[in-house]
């Protein structure tokens, strides 16, 4: 009985932290919908600001407790310099852009982190006053996890009365209801996000600051929290800060047992948990049914025209130029632009269903590690060659994509788009702990290309076919009457079933298409390193195809060619001039945002586009 009561305080003493930082991600996202992925930056930024001021000032007594509120009140300004300066920018453009703008804020933070901090983990003191244990039925007990279990009751009693029982609160959830009301009203809509901001970046910085007494403070901070949080909004429903209450309650107890009955399911039951929850409630616990709508409103609209004179024209001279390639280019740029061919079908398999199919897949890296994965095991331990091999990639994402894909049709949205993350993690740990398949985090090397392709023209050139062709049948797609009724299901549902077209099975097929694509992408992968990792089954390496996609825009055919070539060079050149690249790219990705909110090509067609109307 004892070990029961301390495992469920356990659990509870990370819920609390966890709550603490998912409940500022819910007010934050509940007002300004936006889902940003920076608010585990703050979290981190919490954490070493609070282990400075303890240096500075103190760690005993008031002084530690001085820290941890000063920590979290300058977390708190730079969230409000964060929203006045950048994220007030970009509230109009499309959602998925704004992910992209809050993730180029994660490369920038983390450099400047590590230039302030360096990249040794700190380790923090201990609360004063609650660095002892007390007996619970006989079995000791952290001091400190008392206290964070209650603060987190106070937390979460403090914002339900300033929610539901202030103006301001009134305010709040008005602006969550509807935002042009609220204007309507002649309320000072500017003024509100920001103040929102700024106590949701309050929580970020408090949860991290309290996290440092009970583990050291590292560059991993964000992403690991960030990924967590963004699990418990969804679970307890966007915008519901009870649902984040109990979301967190769930998770940390479940994960606080799994720990002793079951401790390889550590790193992927809080997905587990979601994927439950969103299966048989596809709004969360307590998210409504509007809100899913929501999240999809001010998604791009793609009109796509099929290829004109110019178009081909254009696509001649790009052919020519890519077989010329290997004629003018070094050594390290041949290799350079073998990762953007390789890239370039993988963000246009991202395309295919993110533009025409309307759909945000969070695990695409999911379909491109399966046929990275196959590749390497069919080489490696079966000796399989490589042209079979890289036939059965494409398979291997396929048959993850069947399996998968039917559920997540059921859902829309945000919510969609962190299922499909879900499933992706559930691989990702089932590929990181099968050390006797997969190798585990040391992976699978010694993939390379048979002698005939170990050239290093003769392996870009048939990456250039194998890409090429890959990318040019997805283009014959897009146009075709499949792609036609992909868009038609995805500008209106509705009306698409009111004339025969069954929305979810063509979603489903896009889904198919689109994940045997990065499967192909991700077998030639394999053998272009020579190696895989479970890395390549990260958010990370989606977040990197959005990045691709995103840039070059997703109202044109052209841009996620462009915005990879543009992503890899930017990233490849900026590396080799700079220890701090993420701060650079970073801020060149936020700035391309902000000057090109439809991506750069879709802007520029868009412009000249006005331009054509205004003459005529």
């Amino acid at each position: 009985m004892s070990f029961l009561v301390i495992q469920f305080l356990s659990g509870l003493s990370s819920a609390a932290l966890l709550f603490l930082v998912a409940s500022g991600l819910t007010l934050v996202f509940g007002v300004t919908r936006i889902l940003n992925f920076a608010h585990g930056s703050l979290y981190m930024l919490g954490a070493y600001i609070a282990f400075t001021l303890t240096n500075v000032l103190g760690d005993q007594g008031v002084s530690f407790w001085l820290s941890i509120v000063l920590a979290s009140g300058a977390t708190a300004l730079i969230g409000g310099v964060l929203e006045v300066l950048i994220l007030r920018r970009i509230y109009a453009v499309p959602p998925n852009f704004q992910l992209l703008a809050t993730f180029a804020l994660i490369l920038i933070f983390q450099d400047v982190t590590l230039y302030f901090w360096g990249p040794e983990d700190k380790l923090g003191p201990q609360a004063p006053g609650l660095d002892g244990a007390i007996q619970i039925l006989g079995e000791p007990f952290p001091s400190y996890d008392l206290f964070l279990i209650t603060l987190a009751g106070v937390v979460f009693g403090f914002l339900f009365v300033l929610l539901y029982k202030t103006r301001f609160g009134v305010l709040i959830r008005a602006a969550t209801e509807d935002r042009e009301m609220l204007a309507n009203l002649g309320i000072n809509q500017k003024l509100l996000f920001t103040a929102v901001f700024m106590m949701g970046s309050f929580l970020a910085g408090l949860g991290g600051a309290l996290q440092m007494p009970r583990q050291s403070v590292s560059l991993s901070m964000d992403m690991s929290m960030i990924v967590e949080a963004f699990v418990i909004v969804v679970i307890g429903g966007l915008g519901s800060l009870r649902g984040a209450a109990l979301a967190a309650f769930l998770v940390g107890v479940i994960k606080a047992f799994c720990v002793f009955i079951f401790s390889q399911a550590t790193l992927v039951i809080v997905f587990v948990i979601m994927a439950a929850v969103l299966i048989y409630r596809p709004q969360g616990l307590f998210g409504r049914v509007d809100s899913v709508e929501s999240s999809t409103s001010g998604l791009p609209r793609t009109v796509l025209y099929p290829p004109g004179r110019v178009a081909h024209i254009t696509t001649l001279f790009v052919v020519i130029f890519l077989v010329c390639v290997p004629l003018i280019a070094s050594s390290y740029g041949l290799v350079l632009a073998t990762e953007m061919l390789i890239f370039s079908l993988f963000s246009m398999s991202l395309l295919f269903i993110l533009g025409p199919g309307g759909i945000g897949v969070l695990g695409h890296a999911l379909y491109f590690g399966a046929g990275a994965y196959m590749a390497a095991l069919m080489t490696k331990f079966y000796d399989l060659p490589m042209v079979y091999a890289l036939v059965l990639a494409p398979f291997a994402a396929l048959i993850c994509a069947a399996v998968f894909s039917s559920v997540c049709v059921r859902l829309q949205g945000v919510y969609q788009g962190m299922l499909t993350f879900a499933f992706a993690q559930l691989v990702w740990a089932v590929v990181f702990q099968w050390y006797e398949l997969t190798g585990g985090d040391n992976g699978i090397l010694g993939v390379w290309p048979p002698s005939w392709a170990s050239d290093k023209n003769t392996f870009y050139y048939l990456v250039l076919v194998i890409t090429g062709a890959s990318i040019l049948y997805l283009r014959h797609l897009i146009f075709s009457p499949f792609g036609y009724a992909l868009r038609a299901v995805r500008d209106n549902s509705k009306r698409a079933e009111s004339i025969g077209l069954p929305s979810r099975h063509i979603q489903y097929i896009g889904l198919l298409v689109s994940a045997t694509f990065a499967g192909v992408a991700g077998g030639v992968f394999a053998y272009s390193k020579g190696s895989v990792f479970p890395t390549v089954l990260e958010i990370n390496t989606t977040m990197q195809a959005f990045i691709m996609t995103l840039l070059g825009g997703v109202n044109t055919l052209t841009g996620p060619l462009v915005g990879t070539g543009l992503y890899i060079a930017l990233e490849s050149e900026i590396s080799r001039q700079t220890q701090m690249w993420r701060l650079f790219l970073g801020a060149v990705v936020l700035t391309l945002v902000i000057l090109f909110p439809e991506g750069i090509v879709g802007t520029i067609d868009r412009k000249i586009k006005s331009m054509k109307k205004r003459s005529a």
